[in-house]
Parts: C-alpha cells; structure tokens; sequence
C-alpha cells in the first residue's frame, strides 16, 4: 500500500469509577464481575464532555504529534455510537477546533464499535487516490449502558485519531494492506429516541464477535500470506478484557502480544475508541520494524483487519504530546451518585 500514518492521539476523561461501587449499588459479587468481565474499572466522561469534545482532544493530539500544517487535511471522518446531535455532524466540530481548511470532506460515520476504523479504511482510499493530501478518521464515544445493565460495568468514554497520508518523511507507520468481514447479525442495536441499547447476551460473543474478528483476521493473513509470528503485536476491539485474549489464542497469538494493547481492564469498553486506542498504545511503545495487527468490531455486524509496519519515524514524534498510559494514571474516582449525575441517569 502506498499509505501510511503520519500522527495519531487519544484522550480518555480522567473520571473514573470501579466495579466494585456499580456492584454495590445492584447488590452484584464484585468480584465474579471482575472475573467475568476482566475488567476493574472504566472512565466516566466529565458533566461538561460528551463525544464531540472528547473527539477534538483526540484531533489535537494527533495533529500536534503529526507535525503537520491542519490545513493540509483534505477529510475528517468522525465515527460515534453516541454523537451528541442526531442532525448536526461531530465531524464540522472537530475539523473547525483543530483549525482545518473549509475546503474539506467530513462525515459522521456509525458502524457501532468499529466506525473509527471504517474512517480510516475511508482515508486510505483518498490519500492513496492522490484526492487528499492526509484524512483524518476519529473513533469517540460517551458509551450507554442502563442502570444495572451488564453492560454499565463497561461502556465507558474515550476517543482515538489517526492522520492518513502517503508513505514519505512525515509517516511513523505503513499500512500494508486491510480486509473487513461484514454480514447481518443483530447481536446489539438502540432504536430511534431510545435512550440504551439491548445486546443479546451469549449471541454477542458467538456467532457475533468472534465469528467476524476472526474471519477479518484471517483473511487479512491468507491474504498477506502472514502468520502470527510475523507480527510483535496483536489488537483487538476489546469489549471486556476476556473477548481479546480468547480469539487471539484462537488466531496463535500469545498473551504477550496482546497485552500492550489491552487497556480495557482500566479504561472499561470505549467503543468506536477501543481498538482505536489499544493501537495507540501499542505504537506508544512499539520500535521500527516491528509488525501490529489491529481488528477492530462493530455490531451488526462487521470487522476490519489492519497490517501496520511501524517506521523509523515514531521515535521523533512519540513522546511528542501525552501517551495512553499518561491518560490511564490521570484519574479521579468517583462514586455511584456522582456517576449518576455525570451520566444524567437522574431526571429532574
């Protein structure tokens, strides 16, 4: 492939709240969820944050690390469960906050936990089409889990962006190739005007997750005729901490592949930021040379595989603005009635 990215950044709110405060309220076993689940607690978004600001953060980090001239972007794509306007874009809220040309193409993306990296899929096509000059493909979300829901253990607050341009000076990683499995599988949806989503339990791990991580995961490697061992590093959308660790296995990853990348256990599920952010903590870290497979998931159901080749040029630009792990330990915990407010779960 002829593409390649040139920045990338994250922000995740510094609120947090832990499993055993949810558990209390419910009157759970804290630590069967925390087994279940391999998770101890997960960012809540502050009272003045929602997906859009949580985006910018992101925007601004990745064209600080990037170097570039923002102008120079040709394409924002924004990609969010929880967009904070059913008519009106996220995508003209970041491009205007990080001070981008007019003369662009945005778009607000929705493929559940995997719109970030359709965004990038959207970006390779146009940098390596010679429209754009670098796109720009942001996966943010405020996620949504009803009061005593499994899913309120998880669904948490964080955003990744990745800048796309050619392969030349500016590019810290090659993106050698990307494959996507898609099919109809209900396994988690939220119809119009509602406020939570329903999942259906067991169905979203089989047939639903693994089914498409690991038919993306393999057609990406028969494809680039690849094993596992080719690569230093395997991300995968993390939903829990269990769901990664299982299908990497499945695929012949082993856990010490998989770990740099897995901050679900600190963060909780981040959706269309998951594995945006999991690769970014990958990158934080990784040397030149060294391969990442990343497979992002998103219900309804779909993935998309990525082989990325990281280049000499991370070590100039990596410490350049605040790593995953600077976000992970800049926390406050909160209590339940202080989450709840935060979430708006009361209503005056």
């Amino acid at each position: 492939m002829e593409v390649g990215i040139v920045g990338y950044g994250v922000y995740i709110p510094r609120y947090r709240i832990k499993v055993e405060e949810i558990a209390k309220v419910w009157g759970t076993d804290a630590e069967r969820v925390k087994r279940g689940l391999f998770l101890e607690e997960k960012s809540v978004p502050g009272p003045d944050e929602d997906a859009a600001t949580i985006a910018v953060e992101a925007a601004r980090n990745a064209v600080k690390r990037s170097g570039i001239n923002p102008q120079d972007i040709g394409a924002i794509y924004v990609g969010s469960e929880s967009h904070p306007y059913a008519v009106k874009p996220t995508a003209t809220i970041v491009a205007e906050a990080i001070e981008a040309t007019p003369d662009l193409t945005a778009a607000d993306y929705e493929f559940a936990c995997k719109a970030g990296t359709a965004g990038i899929q959207t970006c390779m096509g146009m940098v390596g089409s010679n429209m754009i000059k670098y796109g720009m493909a942001v996966g943010t979300d405020t996620a949504q889990g009803a009061p005593g829901d499994p899913l309120e253990y998880t669904a948490a607050a964080g955003a990744g962006a990745v800048i796309v341009g050619k392969n030349d000076g500016q590019t810290i990683a090659s993106i050698e190739d990307t494959y996507s499995y898609t099919t109809d599988t209900p396994d988690f949806w939220r119809r119009e005007m509602r406020p939570y989503p329903k999942h259906g339990g067991r169905f979203t791990g089989k047939p639903a997750y693994f089914k498409h991580v690991l038919s993306a995961a393999h057609g990406l490697l028969r494809k680039l005729q690849l094993t596992p061992k080719d690569f230093a590093y395997a991300v995968f959308h993390q939903p829990n901490g269990k769901f990664p660790l299982q299908v990497g296995k499945e695929l012949g990853f082993v856990k010490e592949q998989i770990m740099p990348g897995l901050i679900v256990q600190k963060i909780g599920n981040t959706y269309s930021g998951a594995s945006m952010i999991g690769f970014a903590a990958v990158l934080d870290q990784a040397k030149p040379g060294e391969r990442i497979l990343v497979v992002s998931y998103g219900s309804g159901a779909g993935s998309d595989a990525f082989s990325i080749m990281v280049k000499d040029g991370i070590e100039a630009k990596r410490n350049s603005v605040p790593k995953v792990a600077d976000y992970i330990n800049n926390k406050t915990y909160i209590d339940y009635s202080t989450y709840a407010k935060f979430k708006q779960l009361l209503v005056r």
